[in-house]
């Protein structure tokens, strides 16, 4: 069994894409994953699974998308991945709620990341499939645009440190 953690795009943000974690929960337990817990409301589920990250995913997506009746994206990750994802951090000085890290179905290239029109004091460094964007005056007020993850997911390092957590544990 590996432990996975999923990541849901656009799923209770700003009153769109309601779905509640114990549904969340229960789906995750009728596909026959196991060990099933939430974080938070934004799509953050841990489970385990004999399934690869594809198969995994796409079950999810399926499911999901019978549940709510629109596409729901899933990006997966295991707990090796997630600790690489906070041990590559570049921004070791910055405040973790304050750095957040775009996750991707694919690497993006150098050349986007540096192509980029940064409108006010945000870092942003790509690192695999995740992007790690620094924002020092905070996510809410930037204004940068990251046309790139249109497919993926944010979530801030304190949430990653917390889903890693809860997969190392289940492990």
């Amino acid at each position: 069994m590996t432990v996975y953690v999923a990541l849901l795009r656009a799923v209770n943000v700003g009153g769109s894409g309601l779905l509640s974690m114990n549904d969340l929960r229960a789906l995750c337990v009728e596909l026959g994953f196991s060990n099933v817990r939430t974080y938070i409301q934004s799509g953050n589920v841990v489970f385990d699974s004999a399934g690869s990250e594809t198969v995994v995913g796409t079950a999810l997506e399926g499911a999901l998308a019978a549940k709510t009746g629109r596409p729901v994206g899933v990006l997966i990750r295991t707990a090796l991945e997630l600790r690489a994802v906070l041990d590559a951090q570049p921004f070791r000085d910055a405040k973790p709620a304050q750095v957040g890290v775009v996750f991707l179905p694919k690497p993006v290239t150098s050349d986007v990341v540096a192509g980029l029109v940064i409108p006010g004091n945000e870092e942003v460094r790509s690192v695999g499939r995740e992007v790690f964007v620094h924002y020092p005056d905070g996510m809410g007020r930037s204004k940068l645009k990251l046309r790139f993850a249109a497919d993926g997911t944010t979530r801030n390092l304190n949430t990653v440190a917390k889903l890693l957590a809860m997969a190392s544990s289940v492990a």
